[in-house]
């Protein structure tokens, strides 16, 4: 059987855990599909990147049962997340409040509402939840001991009540970590994304263009959540650096996409100039975004946003995770938003040519994958 060579680049979302994190993650489900196919699936442990460590880490995954060998390269952001990263819920509280102002003035929310109603939804429950839950865990505690101790004392304990409970029902629902990514997306629409980030995209793009002359049979950009944002920037320099033409075997996933976070904020100008450049431009792009995921703009063509037509071939898909879980395993309800938002890196209890090891791991292309995906009941 004939090798079959595959250079997967990944670029994640606003997450600081980094490539630790992601490269455990891969393995772990990488030993789920083995489980489920029987293929010998290896994965090396990480080296850094041809660039240097702070641009890129490697691993190489080897299917020797499906001739496969994929080099896997994860393009390093995280510490530049670290810096944003607001750990003081007090600094927390005061950014996210003039950050949703910003939103509240610049944000297309009657456009975003007509796209999708749940992304709209998860963007504007967190402040609501992050007054009313501490609010109501110290004004119902304190009411209820006003009958029984003096009221000053009843106001302390239930104060008391509402920051021992608060944090942790918020961080259940996903609260601060919302806050922190509209907050950071607020910044980033209005101001651009900075010297240091366009530094690091420009070593992201370097990369890319310099593996497309490779001995690659397929090479995949692979973006997931906030990194489908920086993507499409990223995208732009490639094209720029290739003379505005990309190889056939090239290809660009979007898993849990959240491009119009900026595409539709009045004041991006910068990040519209960037769609508009690349919908003229001809490449493979698959979106993969699941309906149930509050985050995700499922069936947002991202490209629509600023041009009527593009010249990419696209194709819009849900995951259907409904499908390949078992009900008990299925991450559904609000507080299993953030894991949801993960499932497009995960395996589920059946296989699904979707599954982001099947995608990166196994014998199909994106191409055959997507063919086989749509054959399914």
């Amino acid at each position: 059987m004939q090798k079959f060579k595959r250079k997967v680049f990944y670029l994640g979302g606003f997450d600081p855990r980094g490539v630790r994190f992601y490269h455990q993650l891969y393995r772990e489900q990488a030993a789920r599909y083995a489980a489920l196919t029987g293929d010998a699936v290896e994965v090396s442990g990480r080296q850094s990147g041809p660039a240097g460590a702070s641009v890129s880490a490697c691993w190489t995954v080897s299917n020797p049962t499906a001739g496969v060998e994929t080099h896997y390269e994860y393009l390093r952001w995280e510490d530049l997340i670290g810096q944003v990263w607001i750990r003081n819920p007090l600094a927390l509280a005061i950014k996210s409040a003039r950050a949703y102002a910003g939103h509240a003035r610049h944000m297309d929310f009657l456009r975003m509402r007509r796209l999708r109603k749940g992304p709209v939804i998860t963007i504007l429950y967190p402040p609501i939840l992050a007054v009313l839950i501490p609010l109501l865990l110290a004004l119902v505690p304190a009411l209820i001991l006003s009958l029984l101790i003096p009221w000053w004392a009843a106001a302390l304990l239930g104060v008391g009540v509402s920051a021992t409970l608060s944090g942790r029902i918020l961080a259940k629902l996903v609260v601060p970590w919302l806050l922190r990514f509209m907050t950071y997306h607020g910044a980033l629409a209005r101001q651009g994304p900075g010297a240091a980030l366009d530094e690091r995209l420009d070593r992201f793009a370097a990369r890319i263009a310099q593996e497309l002359d490779g001995d690659w049979d397929e090479v995949q950009l692979v973006t997931h959540s906030a990194g489908t944002i920086l993507g499409m920037r990223l995208l732009r320099r490639v094209i720029a650096l290739r003379g505005d033409a990309l190889p056939d075997h090239f290809v660009m996933l979007g898993l849990g996409q959240v491009v119009p976070v900026i595409g539709l904020r009045r004041d991006a100008a910068w990040y519209h100039d960037d769609l508009r450049a690349l919908a003229d431009k001809p490449f493979r792009y698959v979106d993969v975004s699941s309906p149930p995921d509050g985050a995700a703009y499922f069936d947002v063509n991202p490209f629509r946003l600023v041009a009527d037509s593009h010249a990419a071939r696209v194709d819009m898909l849900s995951p259907r995770f409904h499908l390949f879980y078992r009900p008990e395993n299925y991450h559904g309800g609000w507080s299993n938003k953030y894991e949801a938002h993960f499932d497009y890196l995960r395996v589920g209890d059946r296989l699904s040519p979707l599954d982001f090891i099947s995608l990166t791991a196994g014998r199909r292309t994106v191409d055959q994958a997507v063919a086989a995906f749509r054959t399914i009941a």
